[in-house]
């Protein structure tokens, strides 16, 4: 079958041969980066032999979101670390523009082309050995570095290996997913495309509400049934990514102000804003099926159907996938990890993706890129790399590293990440102003590390 191991008796024997757990964005990137600059990689990945809960696809770097790579605009600090990224060779970033569709401003993705796109280029990949079983405990130490990039959905045996080896109690957030709809069973006299503020036709379908309309939904969506927290989990969601319902009980406008904020988005019907909006973003290339932008949700499956069919246009919506939530898992980086990304108490381990203590799948995927570089150059007797803090990359190992662990939490790139402004700039020219300052640095520091693209 396609995922069984390929040989590896052509192999220099000397060569260094590095473990990965974990085939989502961050292992693959890390595989990626090791075997392109002269590594070997054995790459563990527990699909299809066991799925996660939110995971469905025996691909590697299966995604749950088309739009999961936000901004591509540089002067964005998402955008910026994207640009970066390609800069040292990023696969997961050639995949990405190699399998966009269209979203506005945004990256999005075609998810299955994309989960492909990386599977094909892992497992054709000379260097890399793909295996397909699960890891329940941390490898004891060997001769060469293991980079553990296990994901937001870290098994709970292997998740309690890493807590007794840090000596740190894992903590844990619930993620939601969005529902996705088939674009056929909206009703197209209601919805109209257009993306916020722009001119023309607009990458994104909207579905307007009045204020009775919107008064009825929120009623609804109070009422709604909900799924239960099972009694060992606690309620701590990350705050860029709260179920709905959650950022409703917070205030009856609050979703007015978020996710349903109408503004710059005139219904051509009255050529005026709507009271609220709700904006559904292209899944696919084929253009059959959209997502719920920001409608993340625990509610139930029936009580989602009942509740989302209020919104005007999605009367008779037809749901390919429901919404759901996950438990994610992090360390405390602060107190568990260097600024290379190794363990503190086990040099040789090194961590990757959201276990970091990042949110969100650039995020993750720029530290798989990290952990890979670092673990070559590790096992290469070379000294590991701390990127400049006023990168997009090396204000997230700030964040990681330097935070005071008592104020820890997961975060996404942000320029409040980035060190202080020297000298007050205006708003408009800050982020076009970071972006430069970034790229330029990223570039002298390649230049004197004499690091190359992978």
């Amino acid at each position: 079958m396609w995922w069984l191991t390929p040989s590896r008796s052509n192999l220099a024997s000397n060569i260094p041969e590095i473990a990965i757990i974990g085939g989502g964005l961050a292992g693959c990137e890390a595989a990626w980066q090791i075997a392109q600059r002269g590594g070997r990689v054995t790459l563990h990945e527990m699909k299809p032999v066991r799925f996660s809960q939110a995971h469905e696809s025996p691909q590697l770097a299966e995604l749950v979101c088309s739009n999961s790579l936000r901004a591509a605009d540089v002067s964005s600090a998402v955008g910026l670390l994207k640009e970066e990224m390609r800069c040292l060779g990023s696969l997961i970033m050639a995949a990405a523009d190699q399998t966009q569709v269209p979203a506005g401003r945004a990256l999005a993705v075609d998810r299955d082309l994309f989960a492909r796109f990386i599977t094909e280029k892992i497992q054709s990949h000379p260097d890399i050995t793909v295996v397909r079983e699960e890891i329940t405990e941390i490898p004891q130490p060997g001769k060469w570095p293991v980079i553990l990039a296990s994901g937001p959905l870290t098994s709970s045996p292997l998740a309690a290996s890493l807590a007794q080896l840090t000596g740190e109690e894992h903590l844990s957030f619930y993620d939601a997913i969005a529902p996705i709809v088939a674009v056929e069973s909206l009703d197209l006299s209601i919805v109209y495309r257009a993306s916020r503020y722009d001119d023309g036709p607009g990458d994104y379908l909207n579905c307007p509400l009045n204020r009775d309309e919107y008064a009825a939904f929120i009623e609804a969506l109070r009422n709604a049934d909900k799924v239960p927290l099972k009694e060992f989990e606690e309620q701590k969601y990350f705050e860029g990514c709260l179920p709905i319902e959650v950022m409703m009980e917070r205030g009856e406008n609050t979703l007015r102000f978020g996710p349903m904020k109408p503004v710059g988005l005139p219904d051509p019907r009255t050529g005026r804003d709507p009271y609220a909006v709700v904006q559904l973003r292209m899944e696919k290339k084929d253009g059959l099926f959209y997502n719920m932008v920001g409608f993340q949700t625990k509610l139930t499956y029936g009580a989602q159907q009942a509740v989302f069919r209020l919104i005007p246009g999605m009367a008779q919506a037809e749901f390919t996938r429901l919404g759901s939530i996950h438990r994610n898992t992090f360390v405390c980086g602060p107190k568990v990890l260097l600024p290379s990304l190794q363990v503190k108490s086990r040099p040789d381990l090194l961590l990757a993706g959201q276990l970091t203590g990042v949110e969100g799948y650039v995020e993750s995927t720029a530290m798989g890129l990290l952990a890979g570089i670092n673990a070559g150059r590790l096992a290469n007797g070379q000294a590991p790399l701390e990127l400049p803090a006023n990168t997009a990359l090396g204000a997230l190992l700030g964040h990681l590293t330097r935070t005071d662990p008592k104020h820890f939490q997961p975060s996404n790139i942000n320029f409040g990440l980035f060190p202080a402004w020297e000298t007050k700039l205006p708003k408009k020219l800050r982020g076009q102003h970071r972006a430069q300052t970034a790229l330029a640095a990223l570039k002298q520091f390649c230049d004197a590390e004499k690091l190359e693209p992978a």
